[in-house]
């Protein structure tokens, strides 16, 4: 998936970059390779080692959880299709209901307390389907339940989490900063699906999901050892003096999105790809594991391949912008990325051939997708400022990640009278013709990151 890993003011906060023209971004650009050749590495920077740390041993765990939890529903429960596609649907319907009240909220308030309680909350929900299954009463509407909650509470956590960035790094630092975070999220990748194959071929099921409540009582517990103080955020006042309502300033956040060209082409392209990738990975478990009879070390050589794919990516998303300018960047990762789809429609039978389809196309989507999120997001984190990074980040996430949900209904519906393999075409089909939002946009012009636009372009507009 793609985020806004995989993905969100005043009254002129909600118009246009200044001119809405390439020259006016230029204007408030500085080159990054000059600012960088100035700034010490991150790694140096105590509290950002602590939040990648965390991110990347939470994210270690998840892959366990990605890999077992479709396993658990389509084989030791035995679901149905539909009952399966619906697990990724009650997952991300947390982001339709309540992404944008939590985004307004979240400017409200310190988001590091939120970012720990995100992190141990899920840990309590996931350690309850082992305990579930070694009673001996784990259903289907027990893993609803639990990824009812667990998006919930990724929610919070991961509005709070891009908005916490630019809170402990300069702006100047937040592509480096980006670009590390989906190192992590590469290594995880990497190592995680097999690790999680391993477990899987060794221990029951759903007992695996332990891994991952553990890495995420260790992400928590990280977070807290950070020491940036966060100001709280004052409350907003209205023009009579009054404070200014939660539903006021939602509006507000979506005027500033959907008033903003390079925002709202960027949401569709992202919310297109992620509409198509969910309603071929709603079927994916049921066509590998049934119609193939493929085992989960399939899907676990696949994740190595994103891995490295997510690792080349991050290596190379800086050095790509710099020599193709951002713009064209951002366009051509999101073209790559749909392409990246269709060696799955061809899935052979043969477990060898299968695994090298899975791995090739998982590399080439994991690569392109990292080059694309590390660009749009430090984009859309440089553009806008402290105050609305909350709603922005929401917003964003209410759009890219609210057609997910549809895309696994979708995709339900779909596998249930339909062919998987034609099922899993569709899928691939909608995320190829993605690219098109942006290239019909003055992302297409964009050559540099406008680390001043936070304070200088936005705030002119």
């Amino acid at each position: 998936m793609l985020e806004p890993h995989g993905p969100i003011p005043e009254d002129e906060l909600g118009a246009e970059l200044a001119t809405e023209s390439t020259a006016g971004l230029d204007a408030a650009a500085v080159t990054s390779a000059s600012v960088a050749a100035k700034r010490p590495s991150l790694w140096r920077h105590a509290d950002y080692v602590k939040i990648w740390s965390a991110a990347t041993v939470s994210l270690m765990g998840t892959q366990v959880s990605q890999l077992a939890i479709p396993y658990i529903a389509a084989v030791v429960l035995g679901a149905s299709v539909f009952q399966v596609a619906l697990l990724g649907t009650v997952e991300m319907l947390p982001f339709i209901l309540f992404t944008l009240p939590a985004g307004a909220w979240l400017d409200r308030v310190r988001r590091k307390p939120v970012l720990i309680a995100g992190d141990l909350g899920r840990a309590a929900a996931l350690a309850s389907i082992p305990i579930a299954y070694a009673a001996g009463v784990l259903t289907i509407w027990q893993l609803y339940a639990v990824g009812f909650a667990t998006g919930f509470l990724t929610v919070l956590f991961d509005v709070a989490d891009q908005s916490y960035l630019p809170v402990i790094l300069d702006v100047d630092d937040l592509v480096e900063g980006n670009a590390k975070l989906q190192i992590s999220g590469a290594a995880a990748q990497f190592v995680g699906p097999g690790l999680a194959a391993g477990v899987l071929a060794a221990v029951a099921a759903p007992f695996t999901i332990i891994i991952d409540a553990a890495s995420f009582v260790a992400s928590g517990s990280l977070v807290a050892l950070i020491r940036k103080h966060e100001e709280k955020p004052e409350r907003k006042l209205a023009a009579d003096g009054t404070h200014t309502s939660l539903a006021s300033e939602i509006a507000e956040g979506l005027r500033y999105v959907f008033g903003n060209r390079y925002l709202r082409m960027i949401a569709g392209a992202t919310g297109t790809a992620n509409l198509g990738s969910s309603l071929l990975f709603s079927v994916l478990a049921v066509f590998v594991y049934r119609e193939l009879g493929l085992s989960p070390v399939v899907l676990g050589i696949a994740g190595a391949g994103a891995g490295a794919g997510l690792m080349l990516g991050a290596v190379l998303s800086a050095p790509l912008a710099k020599r193709f300018g951002v713009g064209p960047v951002i366009i051509g990762s999101m073209f790559v990325s749909g392409l990246a789809a269709f060696p799955v429609v061809f899935l052979p039978s043969a477990p060898i051939v299968a695994a090298a389809f899975m791995a090739a196309s998982s590399f080439a989507l994991s690569a392109a997708a990292v080059v694309y999120n590390v660009n749009q997001v430090s984009f859309r984190q440089a553009i806008t400022p402290l105050d609305m990074q909350g709603r922005m980040n929401a917003t964003m996430r209410f759009i890219v990640w609210g057609t997910m949900p549809l895309g696994s209904v979708a995709g339900g519906i779909l596998g249930s009278f339909l062919p998987l393999r034609l099922t899993i075409l569709i899928g691939a089909l909608i995320s190829a013709i993605a690219f098109l939002w942006v290239l019909a946009s003055p992302v297409r012009s964009l050559r540099e990151i406008p680390l001043a636009a936070r304070d200088e372009t936005v705030a002119a507009g």
